[in-house]
């Protein structure tokens, strides 16, 4: 059987029973579709609980399947004990969801969380469509539960931003509530201090704000306007 593991974990034995337990989430979660699949979610949880104790999960991961995040999200909020997320690189998408699992979650001040809206593909007639609409709506919904109980923020902003398909480093995470703390502050000499930038990028906003500096703000007056022709190379012009 082909190995579905896309974690590791550190200090796993009896031979160290005092060792702190260390869980890697690094690459993307579930290469194969944890959907109808039996063998895979039950082998994570039969090694999160095979020890007891405070872990630590490190985060580097661009997502994946949303049910396995579920499911390992559920496992994490379930198990007993503090669990610690340091997001080292990278936390997007289903990904992001996970870490929301976390007692407490800390960025690296180089690590970056992102947040978007659910996809999928269809195959079928406008019913099928339909369908796989209505699907992604209450799986979107089911995502900002979880960031919801994070952040306490309101479901309509959390929607704003998933709409937008957000970026945050560290100090934006943090403000916003998706992440506590940033890690190795300590040993920098302004300690990130509140006078540092923030970073909060969107993919709409950039684009809307190209499109704006490509349309005219005045089409009605022909000196103005820009033929479609024209766009079209400018457009080639900035994607190379």
């Amino acid at each position: 059987m082909k190995n579905r593991k896309f974690w590791n974990w550190k200090n796993q034995t009896d031979e160290e029973p005092s060792a702190e337990r260390v869980l890697e989430l690094y690459g993307t979660i579930a290469e194969e579709s944890w959907f109808d699949d039996d063998i895979t979610p039950a082998m994570f949880k039969e090694e999160l609980f095979a020890g007891s104790g405070p872990i630590t999960i490190w985060i580097n991961s661009p997502g994946g399947d949303v049910f396995a995040a579920a499911q390992i999200y559920n496992m994490l909020m379930d198990y007993p004990y503090d669990v610690t997320v340091k997001i080292d690189a990278l936390a997007a998408s289903a990904a992001s969801v996970i870490a929301m699992a976390g007692t407490k979650v800390l960025m690296s001040p180089v690590a970056m969380i992102m947040v978007h809206n659910p996809a999928t593909i269809a195959i079928g007639d406008s019913d099928e469509m339909q369908k796989a609409i209505d699907m992604l709506a209450e799986v979107k919904e089911s995502i900002m539960n979880a960031y919801e109980i994070k952040t306490g923020m309101s479901r309509h902003k959390i929607s704003q931003l998933m709409d937008a398909e957000t970026w945050m480093n560290a100090k934006e995470a943090v403000k916003l509530g998706f992440a506590d703390e940033i890690l190795f502050a300590e040993k920098t000499e302004d300690k990130l201090s509140d006078d540092g930038a923030e970073m909060l990028f969107s993919r709409k906003a950039v684009t809307d704000s190209l499109l704006s500096k490509l349309i005219p703000k005045r089409p009605e007056n022909p000196k103005n306007t820009v033929k479609a022709t024209d766009l079209e190379k400018r457009l080639s012009l900035l994607s190379h």
